[in-house]
């Protein structure tokens, strides 16, 4: 490997990395506001100048120059000093200098390295240039006479988001950073140019002056509003989750983190359910936790066990799904389900229902064949991967299914069926000719009556095209909830004469129907006694007989397992609000009262009891090697029908009752009809 000296240290490098890059392995710390190790370079501020040995007697641009075997690298010379106080001078001539009200004030570059590698003085008197707001969107506040013209913004917007809605207009002092037409952001992933901004310019909107951060606690925890799993941050103040935050994670969400992810905080505190009620002449009245349990077990004990059933929603945690299980088989019930989506998934080898490739590895794949999902809106920060694979030209893509902007260009193959069953010769032969061929199924195709023999259909299709084979696993189901995986890893899907979803929700199939979060079904329509366990006033609650309120996923420690099997922990940030307990803890009571004491007192006794149960549960933050399994065996042979595939979520910004609690969500939703931009303020 080549060799350069940072200060008189001799340090190894790979080729083809820049001088920056060498001086942090050799622990040197270099400034810089433009350079971000996942974009493109710019070379605009000019705050990491460094001094090198052969070459010019002046400081260069440490972010965009290659560095060379032999090379000698100064980082703190007289020269370099003096640089950068100078940069630094002119970097802070138009900066309003308004720290004391900006929400950056206490996390930002430009005030962390004016300290530190700025003048105590200016020399300039002119006054400052001032610049319009700009309106971008809910999740953008601009103070655009902050901006520097880093380009973050525009290079992240343009080169991971894929949507060019960000753009540098004019030249010279006339010089700013706009979006064009005055058109909001349109994009899954906006929130993540306000973490970009190393000035303040660009803030997050909906937490505007809600905050100082050395006001925050912060806990490390696992996102739930879509399958991913990626890893956040919760910061919250007394009772309040403030704000969410991505965490690093090279293998699921790198530092990114969607907006639906970030912003979905509100509805955390609005429309919460924080008491038990019971329906008495049609009407909710209050009742304490002993009436409530009471009035649920003399209806569970009176129901013959097949004909009460449970249905468990898209973010509950496995250590409640796995009580809740436990207690209807004690009770005789085989009407368990917890595929609201109607996915023919659940039975045969765990890898029929992984995405098997991992999210990191589906970058490795050079055909992709999309089928019934829509990943920007189901799982943006997948988009951004395949986006990533496609823009370095190793990544061929086709679609069966809905058309739509994914910002990567791919072979439109068809729309359903028909073509599934007839695939063109060109699709067979670009996932033929691929090396690492994959395919990624939705839950838009596996849905309804003819699910089994779509998955049968791309099981067959799988094998002939050599998707799963020695080292390589590319049969992906892409799941849409966080709890998908984790019951169907327990077996939480009807057992031997059991009733699915859509048969338990019919007008007399059940006598008593217990909801646990279930809130993407209608349960109007059944003519049970319906008991629903949740957090939130939403679709499950109302028309219930019998409300519980249980704990949100940022109230509660539990397990979730992402949608490539991969199980993590999610810690307890705050506790669950007014009379609210958690989950498991819930079903734990009522066991007792039905006799049928389940044999767990503690959060870890459970725990103990799922993993002895279920072993993948105790591999925590484990990737499963891809493995090879008889993918020809999935689903069930039968016809496949004339049906279009379209995909399971039609609005990602109101897909749980969170979301749908929250305001910020609900600005989004309209603005994805009406893309406008919302007035500067």
């Amino acid at each position: 490997m080549p060799i350069a000296k940072v200060n008189g240290v001799e340090t190894e490098f790979e080729p083809g990395m820049t001088v920056l890059q060498v001086a942090e392995r050799a622990g040197q710390e270099i400034p810089r506001f433009c350079y971000h190790e996942r974009l493109s370079i710019a070379g605009n501020c000019r705050m990491c100048l460094v001094e090198v040995k052969p070459g010019p007697p002046k400081p260069q641009a440490s972010c965009a120059l290659p560095a060379a075997d032999g090379q000698e690298i100064f980082t703190d010379t007289p020269m370099v000093k003096k640089a950068r106080e100078g940069v630094m001078e002119f970097l802070l001539i138009n900066h309003p200098l308004d720290c004391p009200i900006c929400d950056q004030g206490g996390e930002c570059d430009l005030q962390d390295q004016s300290v530190g590698y700025g003048r105590d003085g200016s020399r300039y008197s002119e006054n400052k240039r001032a610049v319009e707001e700009k309106a971008m969107g809910p999740t953008i506040k601009t103070f655009m006479t902050r901006c520097i013209q880093c380009t973050r913004c525009v290079r992240f917007i343009t080169e991971v988001a894929g949507v060019p809605d960000i753009g540098m207009i004019s030249r010279g002092e006339d010089a700013e950073i706009t979006t064009y037409l005055e058109k909001s952001v349109a994009s899954e992933l906006s929130g993540n140019v306000n973490d970009l901004c190393p000035v303040g310019a660009l803030t997050h909107r909906p937490w505007q002056y809600h905050y100082r951060p050395w006001e925050l606690k912060k806990t490390e925890t696992i996102d739930v509003m879509d399958a991913l799993g990626s890893n956040i941050r919760a910061d919250y103040r007394g009772s309040e989750v403030m704000r969410v935050l991505p965490r690093v994670n090279e293998g699921i969400n790198e530092e990114w983190l969607s907006d639906k992810s970030r912003y979905v905080v509100d509805g955390l505190t609005a429309r919460r359910l924080d008491r038990p009620w019971i329906r008495e002449n049609g009407r909710l009245r209050a009742a304490s936790w002993n009436e409530a349990l009471d009035a649920v077990a003399a209806k569970l004990k009176a129901a013959p066990a097949d004909r009460i059933g449970v249905i468990a929603g898209d973010l509950q945690d496995a250590e409640s799904m796995k009580a809740t299980l436990d207690l209807f088989r004690a009770l005789g019930s085989n009407n368990t389900d917890c595929r609201q989506d109607g996915a023919a998934l659940g039975y045969g080898p765990r890898e029929g229902w992984l995405f098997n490739s991992g999210l990191e590895g589906i970058e490795k794949a050079d055909a992709v064949l999309i089928v019934g999902a829509n990943p920007r809106t189901e799982a943006p920060l997948l988009n951004a991967r395949l986006r990533k694979a496609w823009l370095k030209g190793d990544m061929e893509i086709g679609l069966i299914g809905e058309q739509a902007d994914l910002t990567f260009d791919y072979a439109y193959l068809g729309a359903g069926t028909q073509t599934l069953a007839k695939l063109p010769k060109s699709a067979l032969d670009f996932l033929t000719k691929a090396e690492r061929p994959a395919i990624i199924v939705g839950s838009g195709a596996l849905g309804g009556e003819g699910g089994p023999a779509v998955l049968n259909a791309l099981g067959a299709l799988a094998k002939k095209v050599g998707v799963v084979a020695e080292g390589w696993n590319g049969f992906n189901v892409l799941h849409n909830a966080a709890s998908r995986v984790a019951g169907l890893d327990m077996g939480f899907v009807p057992a031997e004469g059991g009733l699915t979803v859509a048969e338990m929700l019919k007008p007399d199939a059940l006598e008593v129907l217990f909801l646990l979060g279930a809130d993407e079904v209608d349960p109007t329509g059944s003519n049970a006694f319906r008991v629903y366990l949740g957090s939130h006033g939403d679709r499950g609650a109302h028309g219930a007989d019998v409300i519980l309120p249980g704990a949100a996923y940022t109230e509660k420690a539990g397990l979730y397992v992402n949608t490539e099997g991969r199980v993590q922990m999610a810690e307890r940030v705050v506790f669950p609000k007014g009379e609210a307990k958690e989950d498991w803890a819930i079903i734990r009571a009522l066991s007792a009262r039905v006799d049928q004491t389940l044999p767990y007192d503690t959060l870890e006794q459970l725990r103990a009891k799922l993993m002895g149960d279920h072993p993948t549960f105790g591999r925590i933050d484990y990737l499963p090697a891809p493995a090879t399994f008889d993918v020809a065996a999935l689903g069930a042979k039968g016809d496949l029908g004339d049906r279009a595939f379209v995909s399971a979520v039609t609005d990602p910004y109101l897909s749980n009752p969170i979301a749908r609690a929250s305001a910020t969500m609900a600005e989004l939703s309209a603005l994805r009809t009406q893309p406008v931009a919302m007035a500067a303020e």
